[in-house]
Order: structure tokens, then sequence, then C-alpha cells
């Protein structure tokens, strides 16, 4: 029985992996309120009840994917922290964008859950806070290591920073859906990081991040 159990909990599990991934695809492509829950439930091989079973409704799957994109993200911004000159946090920052550019749909459900997260009694109030909470403790943690090792100027507030970094990045996508993807993203956010450079860096020298 409980062999039974465990792999009815995996299948579901792997089910639910598919919905995500078909419901993922078809928001990038085709945006949000373009796309029907019926052509989720087509796409990976079940009825209308059957993928309300998983999620009851398309708002939920929103949520969903939201939350496994701030999960990927942070795994992006992690594998771009490398270098050990100072400007491993900026260059990290400016990876994530490049690859959010990549997934143009992905920042459109972003900012549609970032509007509801506003509201308090909405679950992605709970999912957001606790994200930005984490990013700007991570982001921080980064430039206090920089500045530990003499990389960045002693007196950097580098919890501040780090929610300016976050709030330039936001403010960026945001402005992108409004401009109906007309904004070059990457370009904005390079030349921001680059201005910033300078400032905070210990040899207070310029420098580009491509």
């Amino acid at each position: 029985m409980a062999r039974r159990t465990t792999g009815s909990y995996a299948a579901g599990r792997a089910r639910r992996e598919r919905i995500l991934d078909a419901a993922t695809e078809n928001f990038a492509r085709q945006g949000y309120h373009r796309t029907s829950m019926a052509r989720i439930a087509q796409d990976v091989g079940l009825t209308g009840p059957g993928l309300a079973h998983h999620f009851a409704s398309k708002s939920h799957l929103l949520l969903a994917i939201a939350e496994r994109r701030l999960d990927m993200t942070g795994h992006w911004a992690e594998e771009a922290l490398a270098p050990d000159d100072g400007t491993g946090p900026l260059r990290g920052l400016l990876e994530l964008t490049r690859r959010l550019a990549e997934q143009p749909g992905l920042i459109e459900l972003f900012v549609l859950v970032s509007a509801e997260s506003a509201d308090p009694a909405s679950p992605a109030h709970e999912l957001y806070a606790r994200r930005y909470a984490t990013v700007v403790e991570q982001l921080g943690a980064a430039f206090e290591r920089d500045v530990a090792a003499g990389l960045l100027r002693r007196d950097l507030d580098c919890a501040g920073l780090a929610r300016e970094c976050v709030a330039v990045s936001d403010g960026l996508q945001l402005q992108w859906v409004i401009a109906g993807g007309a904004l070059d993203l990457v370009g904005c956010m390079r030349a921001y990081l680059e201005r910033l450079a300078p400032g905070i860096l210990a040899s207070g020298a310029a420098v580009q991040l491509d």
C-alpha cells in the first residue's frame, strides 16, 4: 500500500509539473489573458475537471508559475556571482535580466502577480513578501562579502543598495510591459549598473559589464 501511495504521489507531482510547463509555455507565447484553461488541459491530455483537480483556476496556475519563476531567478543570480573584482553582484543582476528578456511572457506574469500581491488577502502577498526579503538579504550579503574583501567601499549601505537594485529591476520590467516590449530591458539595466559601479567600487573605476 505504501509503495502504491508513493507511486501515486510521484505520478501526481510529475503531472503537476507537466501542467506548469504547458501553462508557462502558453502564457509566455500567447500571454496570460489569451490562454484558456481548456488549451492547457488539451496540451497535457487532461479534461477540464482533470486539470481543475490540480489547479482550481487560472489564477492558481499563475501563482504557482510565479513561485517557480522566483525560485528559478534565484538560481540564475547565484550562478552569475563568480567574478572576484567586486562586480559579481552587478554582473549577476545583468545576467538575470538577460535571461528574463529571453522569456518575455514571464515578465508579464511577474508584473501581473506583483499587482495582485499588493492585496494582503491575496496568496501572492505572502509569496512576494518572502521573495523581497530573501532577494534583498542574499544580494545584500553578496555586497557585504565584497566590502569585507576590500573590493567595495567600506561605507556602503549594502542592504539599501540591494533594495535599490531590486527596485530598479522590477520597475524596468513594469515599464517594459507598459511599453509593449519596446523598452530595451537589458540595455537599460546595463546602463544603470555601469553608472552605479564607480560609486561603489573601492577603486572607483568605470567598468563595462559585457
